[in-house]
């Protein structure tokens, strides 16, 4: 214990006289945090719309009130054109093109067939279905009103209607935020964790102490566990700092345990430690690591299920997700925050999670050369 604790003094006073390392460390994840939970969104809101109406009639002008009543949806244009329409779209300054042709509203008043035309700008593909559905939404909304309206008139009674009530669980508001923020929270944490993990040893060998420490009585475990313990009380730290902002500045309701939250950090940052190590003990550069670490970096957060469900995956993604830790530590980050699930909710994952911490530590260790 003795050597460790001379260890972790010596990577400590490393690690705060680089001055160019500590906003790195401390300051860039908070402001990350920050700008990420809203900026990384997949809520649909302003969506411009351009208005085609050769009817001018009643009934097309309520419709076009309803979108501007919408916080979906932002009425950019009104016009007697569809190759003005058209022509937006293509400038991309148009998410969508709503055409009421000639004739619209005096079908409607003869309780005929009416038609109106919807065109969405389909680049991006889960958008376009999210556009088409909310403006889908509103039409048939109207339709609704208006074929009560008319049952109404005709019979001479009121239609009685089926009132439908439901309650949304753990994001009553129906919130992005709370959703994206544990993600992100883990996705800075791993950062932070795999990065300067994976470039710990090699800055060693770089700088050439490596050898000197090679030929002292330091054994390798005691080596490897000194290099370890900072960063991971440097990721409980950022940890401790997001879950502070969740609480306080992003007002996101806190249903689980801090603790077991901790337990499972301890768990996962053993595991991403793990992998930085395995990298930094295989490459003889920083540049080396930084590009391995970058490639598994990628892998792990776009597999993730931080942006979108990991069931929507082909099923190869997901069994090859299985090797994914970022996607465990998501998972009970959210169940733990947002649902107040205990340990016995989250123990197959906390278990898989302490089973690859094991594995990946064992390999690191054992790939780890030390010539006495």
């Amino acid at each position: 214990m003795r050597t460790i604790k001379f260890i972790l003094q010596k990577e400590f006073l490393q690690i705060f006289r680089n001055k160019s390392m500590l906003p790195v460390i401390f300051a860039l994840p908070i402001i990350q945090l920050c700008v990420l939970v809203f900026a990384a969104t997949y809520e649909m809101k302003n969506t411009n719309l351009f208005v085609v109406d050769r009817d001018l009639s009643s009934h097309s002008r309520e419709i076009i009130s309803k979108f501007n009543g919408s916080p979906f949806f932002t009425v950019t244009n009104i016009d007697f054109s569809m190759q003005e329409a058209e022509k937006e779209l293509f400038k991309d300054k148009a998410d969508a093109i709503i055409y009421f042709e000639n004739g619209f509203g005096e079908s409607v008043d003869k309780k005929e067939s009416a038609e109106v035309q919807v065109l969405v700008n389909a680049i991006d593909a889960s958008a376009a279905g999210l556009y088409n559905a909310y403006i889908l939404s509103v039409i048939q909304e109207y339709n609704l009103h208006i074929n009560s309206k008319l049952k109404s008139v005709s019979k001479g009674n009121p239609i009685l209607q089926v009132q439908n009530t439901y309650s949304y669980l753990y994001n009553p508001e129906m919130k992005y935020i709370p959703y994206m923020l544990p993600g992100i929270l883990v996705l800075l944490v791993t950062v932070i964790g795999l990065f300067l993990s994976a470039m710990n040893v090699v800055r060693e060998k770089e700088i050439g102490t490596i050898e000197q420490i090679n030929v002292t009585p330091i054994k390798k475990h005691q080596f490897l566990i000194g290099k370890l313990i900072p960063f991971l009380v440097i990721g409980f730290f950022e940890l401790g700092i997001g879950l502070i902002l969740a609480a306080f500045v992003f007002q996101i309701p806190f249903l689980g345990s801090v603790w077991l939250i901790y337990l499972v950090a301890f768990v996962y940052l053993l595991t991403i430690l793990g992998i930085g190590l395995l990298i930094s003990t295989q490459t003889e550069t920083q540049q080396q690591a930084m590009f391995i670490a970058w490639f598994f970096m990628i892998i792990f957060i776009m597999m993730s299920g931080l942006f979108t469900p990991t069931e929507s995956m082909p099923m190869w993604g997901q069994k090859l997700n299985v090797l994914n830790p970022v996607a465990y530590f998501i998972k009970i980050i959210r169940m733990i925050m947002l649902k107040g699930s205990g340990l016995t909710d989250i123990l197959k994952d906390l278990g898989i999670l302490a089973l690859y911490s094991i594995t990946i530590l064992s390999i690191a260790v054992n790939r780890y050369r030390k010539v006495a």
